[in-house]
């Protein structure tokens, strides 16, 4: 029996088995699984008698709320495909998204409206402005028809589906844009399906889960989180912004369980100045990804507050998931946060270290390649690039642009991008590495390395660190602390302070950016 794996599976099981289970928790708002199902029909059939067919494109701009997880499943069931925008960008990168992908209709959240009424003229192809009210916000303005007056009017009933395939593409994800144009990810049915199995089996996402999305919901549709989550007939717990306060209230009063989260918001988790006001009394466990988190950040969290720490390793085009780093039968749980930074490929992936003939490195931890993934989560391409498809996927290898090492068990260590790596003197130096060793300086907040000319040996790393309020530090004190803990050939020849560092509206360091001041026109930084 051949039965397509489609992600609609997941909302119509919980729905079906845990009918009056609490599946959201948006402010005020709770919602059953019955409750999230018939919303999300209502929403499909809205959708489709206002003309949408299958392969449509439909975007939502918005924070994480219950309209973004109803958005998911209302055009996955119906064969729409979503394009979830960054509310972070700016309205030129929106309007140019927009009309790449072809947006059929825009749900947007009310504080967004007036970023796409800005550029209404210049997207002729979109038919239908839908705006999303939260409770204590302004009603619809001119010209957008209300979310919830729509849907109010279309049917509860499970919507008529059009024939579904696995390969049929469910979202268009496009990437930051750090030095280009975005690129929109093609992710599948099939795609986010055996992702969402992987976080159930690596990440141990289980029925009593409660899940504080931290996490913005445009973030690889939420890392897959929504499907694996949903199917299992956990909780979700909508958090709107990223507040250290709230964050920890909710996990408080809700008792969360489980999140996934960027390093930057760990961060300000751990940086509350007095949780002890809330009484946590689960143990949640936080999942990492992005830039690999300090070691200073782990210790933190699993010896300051009692919780667990998995780390991952994945990119939008993997849907995301690739490796996990957590205790295994090779690992103690007292060294596998340094041991196995990205961690073991995951059930159904096969990763790679190539070098620059695509010859595999030898797991030695020492001789470094680029990360290379061959699985059923990577995705189908870009969409309406295909030269840029063909660019990343070569040889049967989907390439990352990431350089690790790997050791004897086959845990993968990143140690910095393709094109970030520093090499001075002919020696290649990790930029994390360095990073790493600062950030275990009491004062320092923030920093990034970056290599700089020098006549000698052609680079040198050099620093840009942020300092935490009221902290203070000189260049002499964090050059000495490096050359404490690292070969001094990999320690800063120079360190510069700057009051916040550049970033992409996802919050990836934007190093090409901290290059130029460095290397002007003198050396490409794409």
């Amino acid at each position: 029996m051949n039965v397509p794996l489609l992600i609609n599976d997941f909302l119509h099981r919980a729905a079906r088995l845990y009918a009056d289970k609490l599946a959201i928790v948006d402010g005020e708002k709770r919602f059953s699984y019955a409750d999230f199902q018939e919303r999300v029909n209502r929403l499909s059939n809205a959708l489709l008698a206002l003309g949408v067919k299958k392969g449509d494109r439909v975007c939502i701009l918005s924070p994480n709320s219950h309209f973004f997880l109803e958005s998911i499943y209302g055009t996955s069931q119906i064969g729409a495909i979503l394009v979830p925008l960054n509310y972070r960008l700016v309205p030129e990168d929106h309007e140019y998204i927009l009309n790449h992908a072809g947006v059929k209709i825009v749900l947007v959240d009310r504080e967004q409206t007036g970023i796409i009424d800005a550029i209404r003229p210049g997207l002729p192809g979109v038919e239908h402005w839908i705006v999303a009210c939260p409770p204590g916000h302004d009603p619809a303005p001119d010209g957008w028809q209300d979310w919830e007056a729509l849907v109010a009017t279309a049917s509860p009933a499970a919507p008529p589906t059009p024939d579904l395939d696995e390969n049929d593409v469910v979202s268009i994800n496009y990437t930051s844009g750090t030095t280009a144009r975005p690129k929109g990810v093609m992710l599948t049915h099939r795609n986010f399906y055996l992702n969402a199995y992987n976080l159930i089996a690596h990440l141990g996402v289980a029925h009593d889960d409660v899940e504080l999305w931290t996490l913005p919901m445009f973030h690889c549709n939420g890392w897959g989180g929504v499907y694996a989550l949903t199917g299992v007939g956990g909780t979700h717990v909508v958090l709107r912004a990223v507040d250290a306060d709230e964050i920890w209230r909710l996990i408080a009063s809700e008792k969360v369980t489980f999140a996934c989260m960027a390093p930057a918001v760990l961060r300000t988790i751990l940086d509350h100045p007095d949780p002890s006001t809330h009484e946590v009394t689960t143990r949640p466990r936080f999942v990492v990804a992005g830039a690999p988190p300090p070691s200073a950040f782990i210790e933190r969290l699993e010896t300051d507050l009692g919780w667990d720490f998995i780390e991952i390793y994945g990119l939008t085009e993997t849907s995301p998931l690739l490796t996990v780093s957590r205790p295994d039968h090779h690992t103690r749980k007292t060294d596998w946060p340094r041991r196995a930074r990205a961690g073991v490929q995951g059930l159904g992936v096969e990763i790679a270290l190539l070098d620059d003939d695509g010859n595999e490195v030898p797991c030695d931890g020492e001789t470094v390649g680029e990360i290379c993934a061959r699985s059923n989560v990577v995705f189908a391409g870009y969409w309406d690039q295909p030269e840029e498809t063909a660019r990343a996927i070569r040889d049967g290898w989907f390439h990352t642009g990431d350089l690790g090492v790997w050791d004897e068990t086959h845990s993968v260590h990143i140690v910095d991008r393709k094109k970030d790596v520093i090499i001075s003197g002919g020696e290649n130096i990790s930029s994390p590495e360095i990073e790493d060793a600062l950030f275990a300086h009491p004062a320092v907040l923030e920093c990034a390395v970056i290599g700089v000319p020098h006549e000698k040996w052609g680079e040198t790393p050099r620093a840009l660190v942020v300092l935490r309020p009221d902290a203070t530090a000189t260049e002499d004190d964090l050059i000495a602390f490096c050359r404490e803990r690292l070969a001094h050939f990999k320690c800063p020849t120079g360190v510069e302070f700057l009051a916040e560092l550049p970033r992409t509206a996802t919050g990836k360091l934007q190093k090409y950016r901290l290059r130029e001041q460095y290397w002007g026109d003198g050396r490409k930084v794409n």
